[in-house]
């Protein structure tokens, strides 16, 4: 490698590293806006009204608007390098995802379904948003579970109501969280429904996993004994 080549990759990686810390600055903010627009979603989803359902659909795009130009920011600070689009592509993917109800040209085609494509599309992306800012937001692991376990519950929920496993969305939600709590509880027999039933069952299990591992050292910790200081006798 010559010398001029040498300055010019760390300047490459100085400005990827750059965007990264842009990054960690912003993960409270966006993380609360992660979780804000979740429920603005959920909104879209059970509301007829016409004036609250437009209400709600200026908030979601107004929050989607602020996504982007987060992400373009970070993108322009890297430089729009290779290396910042190999770390960040699944976030390019839930970002266009909710654009798909804007091409007309395919919801003219029924076997494509766009507008329920795109509604998955947005409640996984919500849903995956939610997490992520459940993590920036809680530094306890249990504290963190317990947020990521409410908002699996509501992505579930929302599943099954989008798809119109269940007619009713309390029904949907009742059943999510027996799911998410016990790996069993869908009471619908369609086959999405069934794929639902069992993400949730795995992740029911690791659930559990994770709170014992976490009791029990605790415990352990807690039942260490102390280093003695000298023979009493």
């Amino acid at each position: 490698m010559s010398s001029a080549a040498q300055p010019a990759s760390s300047e490459q990686a100085e400005r990827v590293e750059a965007a990264e810390v842009l990054a960690a600055k912003l993960d409270r903010p966006m993380g609360l806006l992660g979780i804000l627009f979740l429920f603005v979603f959920l909104g879209q989803l059970l509301v007829t009204e016409p004036g609250w359902s437009r209400i709600l659909t200026i908030a979601g795009w107004g929050f989607w608007a602020v996504f982007v130009a987060e992400f373009l920011l970070r993108a322009y600070i890297a430089g729009f390098q290779a290396t910042f689009w190999r770390r960040n592509w699944w976030q390019v993917i839930f970002l266009l995802v909710p654009f798909l109800r804007f091409v007309r040209a395919l919801q003219a085609v029924r076997l494509l379904r766009v507008a329920r494509v795109a509604r998955v599309g947005g409640i996984l992306s919500a849903g995956v948003r939610g997490s992520r800012s459940a993590g920036r937001l809680l530094s306890s692991r249990i504290g963190w579970l317990a947020a990521v376990t409410v908002v699996v519950i509501l992505a579930a929920s929302q599943l099954l109501y989008a798809f119109e496993s269940h007619t009713s969305y309390g029904a949907a939600l009742y059943e999510s969280a027996m799911a998410t709590v016990t790996g069993a509880g869908i009471t619908t027999e369609d086959p999405f429904s069934k794929g639902v039933q069992l993400v949730l069952a795995v992740y029911s299990v690791g659930v559990f996993a994770t709170l014992a591992g976490s009791l029990g050292a605790f415990y352990l910790r807690g039942d260490q004994p102390a280093t003695p200081r000298g023979d009493e006798r």
